[in-house]
């Protein structure tokens, strides 16, 4: 059962990956461009509740390319854009957006073997919103019995709606970022979205603004033995009524001994918590594996719902897929970055 109401006054939050690390631009505007290589391609797909929804389940996925441009011998310009779709429920609830990027990297310090850098950059772009009213049940249409009628539907032009609309959306971000040496890093960002605060309620007589989303996250890569890393990341999220904080690590096995070849492997295991309705929540914990052969990086997560929601759907929550693929080259300036 639908309540259209619903639908006229939610202030929906935004979509989030638990492979947040596999979405830069979608993280921060000020990671575009921060890779080891030229020029980046990513794919991200997340698919969740469907044990509960079935083929209404959420689904979402993202498409994005950054890459860098040399400014003097240690700076450069990123450059990137992203595009990203997300759809749910028996209404078809869903959000289509693109975003174009822009990062400027500043090396603070360094030397040979290591560097420092502040990063800063921005996004802009449009959002649609859309979702189908002839789905949806109304109030008036029950029988009384537990059950609907659905004879003499209610026109949706009648409540006075939008069943689609267009909005801009403008972010902005920081990145700091440490190479200690070739087989160690870290980093730490923060990212405020939304700062339009645009209208996005179907009802034309209302004004329902998006909130602002202030974005938290650190990481880092470290080398633990000749074969063996630790990469530990914490995400947070606060928007609104709602935050979220995803934590945790995983443990890189290099695979190959030749510097000419990149090939590793990933297991990690990954904790989500949020608010609840009176108390923080302990909503999932997060088992992910990666690998990544030279240029192409595979990424699989599969969340394990611990909520109280978890007797509904038998423990199952979402499963997620993510690709990359970079273009290198002779790279002759003193630039660093980290690999995420």
């Amino acid at each position: 059962m639908i309540v259209i109401a619903l639908s006229f006054s939610i202030q929906a939050q935004d979509i989030h990956f638990s492979q947040f690390y596999a979405a830069p631009l979608d993280l921060n505007p000020a990671m575009t461009g921060v890779m080891k290589c030229k020029m980046r391609f990513s794919a991200n797909y997340r698919n969740q509740w469907a044990p509960i929804l079935k083929s209404n389940a959420y689904n979402t996925y993202m498409f994005s390319y950054d890459q860098k441009v040399p400014v003097g011998r240690y700076d450069y310009f990123g450059f990137g854009a992203n595009f990203w779709g997300d759809k749910a429920g028996a209404l078809g609830f869903g959000t289509v957006q693109f975003r174009a990027s822009a990062a400027y990297s500043k090396r603070l310090g360094g030397d040979r073997t290591s560097s420092h850098y502040l990063v800063f950059g921005a996004n802009g772009g449009l959002n649609q919103r859309s979702i189908n009213f002839q789905n949806a049940q109304y109030g008036s249409q029950h029988d009384g019995k537990g059950g609907w009628d659905s004879n003499g539907p209610i026109d949706p032009s009648q409540l006075n709606v939008n069943d689609r609309f267009l909005f801009a959306d403008v972010a902005v971000g920081a990145l700091w970022y440490s190479i200690l040496n070739r087989h160690n890093s870290f980093w730490a960002g923060v990212a405020m979205n939304h700062l339009n605060q645009a209208n996005v309620s179907f009802y034309r007589a209302d004004v329902v603004p998006l909130y602002s989303k202030f974005t938290f996250h650190a990481g880092g890569e470290f080398r633990m033995s000749r074969q063996m890393y630790i990469v530990p990341g914490v995400v947070f999220f606060n928007q609104g009524p709602s935050w979220e904080t995803n934590a945790g690590t995983s443990l890189r096995f290099n695979l190959t001994k030749s510097r000419f070849e990149e090939q590793s492997f990933d297991i990690g295991l990954w904790a989500r918590v949020s608010n609840g309705e009176e108390k923080p929540t302990f909503d999932a914990i997060i088992l992910s594996t990666r690998f990544d052969y030279n240029k192409f990086g595979l990424g699989f997560t599969y969340d394990i719902n611990t909520s109280s929601l978890r007797q509904a759907n038998a423990a199952n929550g979402s499963f997620e897929l993510s690709l990359v693929y970079v273009i290198c080259g002779p790279e002759r300036r003193g630039v660093y970055c980290p690999n995420f």
